[in-house]
């Protein structure tokens, strides 16, 4: 697992994978261990609270005193400029992925508890639900884009090969990503983390940025103290309540758990705080800057230069020595030929050299040129027989704490587990969002089988999607099918209504596939791919069916009260009793397990999703929504349930609407193309995705998806 990077970069770069398995055992252990490592007073969750404001407040006036300072000190030209772009760089990592932690804390099983959907409303705000490219880190990307200091910030998983930005940087970020990837295991340490970053608000060197660039991003939105929405309450106040739910609901355990999350995030914030403003003073002298340039380009530039000599040794050489040690190079580059010190524009070293003709044209950015040339411009007319004050950098010393993290992520899980041995036992084990690597290859056998299955036979007589995706997209042929579904409507209108034992009986039957409504979707809580493009109208979508927060529009719960005027009061969507029940038949269970299955690989497939995803949100729309509110009306059941998805799921500004917007989105940025990734092979697998929702049940077909699960365990 990433050998090549450190093991703090390591960690934040797998962990933000949204199809990550983060193993147990081992990595819950190491995970509990690094948040108890950094040095923090002890005392009570409102003592930690205080010292936290009051620790942000003090750094931020530390790290804003540098603007001072370096106005009064007369720094060089430029010198705010490098305080402000390794400020920005140093924030990047945690910044850029703002409230991600929470991403992983609803679950299938969890969908109609309040706290959860509170959690859940909180992450919204985050990643400004609704909108693609709206979450706290888009503006703060916003902010590295201006500033010209985005080239490896999409996705944020890029960042780790950014060179610019210290490994001690990934460490908090990175240990929270992979716990929020084992949820149940860390729900109190993670709400004890989103409390301390929200309590502390800006990051205090974000503070001198926004001093020194007030107008370059939205700094309300980067602060994640400060609510996405006029009159809403502040979300570090949300968090607290949250937390008083928590410990209420489930005693000293979690106010432990809290506690440790807290207390563990302010340490490490404190740790990386004082190591990064070690690092702005240091890059007060021109020296530092390009002492850490000379050490991030030794590695390729040893591979070259072992013929030109310096003070009697090959330059590869003298850029080998500097991965450790940059302090030497430095000295003898001052003193040779290539550098006029205190006049760069007359230095070779940045004219001759570097020109469109010279043999190092094109090595360095527009960017370390600047380094060089304000290091060449501070040296004085005499060079120093020893190497530059500030030029020394030493070996970067990794901490143990993600050092241990990283070999528990690289360990694996303890067992492989066991592959459920049925589908109802696979319906309550994919209840919750962890894995062991035989469910993890269960469920994606499953979905290959489903997908085989839904393939056989397929083509223009059993498919409504058209055979080719038009560049006119998909909503002329939503509006035509939603016409469809009212004449169709119209025509059954003297059809009988079932009776009211079939009534209750499908809707018990439904109840396993209901219950987890948008479970499909659920990959796309994930936090970079709910403000995406395409999957910000998805995690909306999965948002809705939630209720927005709120248990009285929660889909589940209002199909509960259905079953109960009917007599039916099931047990916990969640707990073993409910997939044993002995009410429901077991193929009862096959299309929600697919649901649980497919929803788990929101990227491997992300097409198949989204075909999935337009069949479900028109299915009902305009017709058998009606037609069962009839049903449901004349046997005086309430009708809320079918109301509600009439409306929300509509054709045009409604889910429906929606889904095909998303399926728009993916297909117009594909190239016209044949093969793997082409628009015509992805269209396929869309198509496919459609046809998931109502599979054949042939014999063909049946056969077609045993294929299809064995060729997708052999994957």
């Amino acid at each position: 697992m990433y050998d090549d990077i450190g093991p703090a970069r390591a960690v934040y770069a797998y962990a933000a994978d949204p199809e990550a398995s983060v193993p147990d055992g081992g990595f819950v252990e190491e995970a509990r261990a690094a948040l108890r490592r950094p040095a923090v007073a002890d005392g009570p969750l409102d003592d930690l609270v205080v010292r936290a404001a009051d620790w942000a407040a003090a750094e931020g006036k530390r790290f804003t005193g540098l603007l001072d300072a370096g106005h009064q000190d007369g720094r060089p030209a430029g010198h705010e400029e490098v305080l402000v772009r390794r400020a920005v760089l140093g924030c990047a990592p945690l910044a850029l992925v703002s409230g991600a932690w929470l991403q992983w804390l609803s679950a299938p099983g969890d969908f109609e508890v309040p706290v959860v959907l509170r959690i859940l409303a909180l992450f919204a705000d985050d990643v400004g639900a609704g909108h693609p490219h709206a979450s706290r880190g888009s503006a703060f990307l916003e902010l590295l884009r201006r500033l010209r200091l985005a080239e490896h910030a999409v996705p944020a998983a890029r960042l780790t090969g950014d060179q610019r930005v210290p490994e001690s940087a990934f460490v908090l970020p990175g240990l929270l990503l992979a716990m929020s990837r084992r949820p149940d295991e860390f729900r109190g340490e993670l709400l004890g983390a989103d409390l301390c970053l929200r309590t502390v608000g800006l990051l205090p060197a974000l503070t001198m940025v926004r001093r020194s660039r007030p107008a370059e991003c939205d700094w309300d939105a980067v602060d994640p103290s400060v609510p996405r929405q006029a009159e809403a309450e502040r979300p570090d106040r949300q968090c607290r309540a949250l937390v008083d739910e928590l410990v209420a609901e489930e005693g000293d355990r979690a106010a432990e758990a809290v506690r440790r999350g807290f207390a563990g995030t302010l340490g490490a914030l404190v740790e990386w705080s004082e190591a990064l403003y070690a690092e702005l003073v240091a890059a007060g002298d021109p020296a530092f800057d390009m002492a850490e340039l000379m050490r991030q380009r030794s590695r390729e530039g040893a591979v070259y230069h072992h013929q030109f000599q310096l003070e009697g040794k090959p330059l590869a050489r003298w850029l080998a020595e500097c991965r450790t040690d940059a302090g030497p190079l430095l000295g003898a580059l001052a003193r040779s030929k290539l550098v006029k010190p205190g006049r760069s524009s007359a230095s070779a070293l940045v004219r001759g050299l570097v020109g469109e003709r010279g043999p190092m044209f094109r090595v360095f950015s527009p960017e370390d040129l600047n380094v060089i040339r304000r290091w060449i411009d501070s040296l004085p007319a005499t060079p120093p027989q020893e190497e530059p004050a500030g030029s020394r950098t030493a070996t970067p010393v990794t901490p143990a704490a993600p050092t241990k993290v990283a070999a528990a992520l690289r360990a694996g899980h303890r067992a492989p587990g066991r592959a459920p041995s049925s589908v109802r036992e696979a319906y309550h084990l994919l209840m919750r969002r962890a894995d062991t690597p035989e469910l993890r290859s269960w469920a994606k056998s499953y979905v290959a089988g489903w997908l085989a299955r839904s393939a056989h036979g397929m083509d223009e007589r059993t498919m409504p999607l058209p055979a080719r995706w038009g560049r006119e997209g998909l909503r002329p042929w939503l509006q035509e099918r939603h016409d469809r579904h009212g004449a169709e409507f119209e025509q059954n209108a003297e059809v009988p209504l079932p009776s009211r034992e079939a009534v209750v009986d499908d809707t018990v039957q439904t109840a396993p596939l209901t219950l987890i409504d948008g479970s499909w979707l659920q990959g796309f809580t994930d936090y970079e791919q709910a403000s995406s493009e395409i999957g910000h109208s998805l995690f909306e979508t999965y948002w809705d069916e939630l209720g927005n927060g709120e248990p009285r529009l929660n889909h589940p719960l209002i199909y509960r009260d259905v079953l109960k005027e009917m007599g039916v009061d099931l047990p916990p969507t969640a707990s073993p009793e409910f997939a044993r029940w002995h009410g429901f038949r077991d193929e009862s269970f096959e299309l929600p397990v697919y649901w649980l299955c497919v929803g788990r690989f929101p990227r491997t497939f992300l097409p198949e999703v989204l075909g999935l995803n337009l069949a479900m949100e028109l299915s009902g729309v305009g017709g058998t929504y009606r037609r069962a509110r009839l049903a449901l009306k004349a046997y005086g059941f309430s009708t809320r349930f079918v109301d509600i998805h009439n409306t929300i799921d509509n054709v045009a500004t409604g889910h429906s609407a929606w889904a095909a917007d998303a399926v728009d989105t993916l297909m117009a940025a594909l190239p016209d193309t044949p093969g793997p990734g082409g628009r015509a092979e992805t269209w396929q697998r869309v198509r496919t995705g459609y046809r998931s929702l109502n599979p054949p049940s042939g014999v063909g077909a049946r056969l077609a998806a045993r294929r299809g699960r064995l060729a997708g365990r052999r994957g």
